[in-house]
């Protein structure tokens, strides 16, 4: 593959109490032939985070390359959940689909824990009503902490495979002490559903990391009569400082969705030598758009510099 940078499409300006900074995770709604909204995480000044909706025209990109940001809007889609429950401290968009007339939502949530710094769970929060607003489907996640996850659970990529759901999601493997600092290690693991809403985590590895790395936001396609698999790698140890360290996209391909062959030199896209990409590059969503295909990605500081976008220019 060999992606084409359009450049950076959208960052707060702090004109919003819930949204002081960074753009996380964007994931995309077509709403019109020509129409994106793209859900985000955003920040206030207590570091507590919501999901918000951004509104792009995305009419001149087949001709010019331009995106128009129509708004911002101004009542987050999703808040903080209820005291005491997994999200309470920050939501987080991880994956969108259409089921039937509804529209469903799952997301990440996070709360403050004594030991190390978060928990992290998947949780499911439905639209009826195309999206204009979300409800979450249960006050508690769909998959948390368990015998077979004893640290946590987070960042679900979902697809339907015939009657089956199928989920690769982001797994912790435990927690190191660096610099005085707690810090998770994580790679991709699977689960299987017959409704999308009740899983079964089969502990089975899909990309393991690099000794040393961890690997998060999995992104997977249909790739030919298989599958493939963009997602973030990173070092365990100063990734906020080093940009050698710090994350840059991976690519993996499967024929069956299990068993994936690690193939990074094919990924296509690297950090810029400056600008808001340059010292890292992350958590992307692909979109289809007309006849193109579309990667919008996280930059420096885990999306502190907002969202940006890069069009596929060559499949090879």
């Amino acid at each position: 593959m060999l992606w084409e940078k359009l450049g950076q499409i959208w960052a707060p300006s702090g004109d919003v109490s819930w949204a002081q900074s960074h753009a996380q995770l964007p994931i995309v709604q077509v709403v019109a032939p020509d129409r994106w909204w793209v859900y985000v995480s955003t920040r206030d000044t207590a570091g507590k985070s919501r999901i918000g909706r951004v509104v792009l025209d995305v009419g001149e990109l087949a001709t010019s390359d331009q995106v128009r940001v129509c708004h911002f809007e101004p009542e987050p889609v999703l808040s903080l959940g209820e005291p005491g429950t997994f999200d309470d401290s920050g939501v987080m968009p991880a994956w969108l689909m259409q089921v039937g007339d509804s529209i469903w939502l799952y997301y990440i949530g996070w709360n403050v824990i004594a030991t190390v710094p978060y928990r992290l769970a998947i949780g499911l929060a439905v639209s009826i009503d195309g999206g204009a607003t979300f409800r979450r489907r249960d006050v508690g996640p769909i998959i948390d902490r368990s015998r077979r996850e004893p640290f946590f659970a987070t960042a679900p990529c979902v697809l339907r495979d015939g009657n089956a759901w199928r989920m690769w999601y982001v797994s912790c493997t435990g927690w190191q002490q660096v610099h005085q600092r707690w810090e998770p290690a994580y790679h991709v693991k699977y689960a299987e559903s017959n409704d999308g809403i009740d899983w079964t985590v089969l502990g089975h590895s899909c990309v393991e990391p690099k000794p040393g790395y961890a690997i998060g936001r999995p992104c997977v396609f249909r790739r030919g009569n298989g599958f493939a698999m963009l997602y973030s790698d990173r070092s365990i140890t100063d990734y906020r400082s080093d940009r050698n360290c710090s994350y840059r996209l991976g690519y993996a391909e499967s024929t069956d969705g299990l068993h994936w062959e690690r193939m990074d030199h094919r990924v296509g896209i690297e950090k810029s030598t400056e600008g808001w990409d340059s010292e890292m590059i992350e958590y992307c969503w692909l979109q289809q758009h007309r006849d193109a295909t579309y990667l919008l990605y996280n930059g420096n500081g885990f999306g502190l510099t907002g969202f940006g976008l890069a069009r596929l220019s060559s499949q090879t």
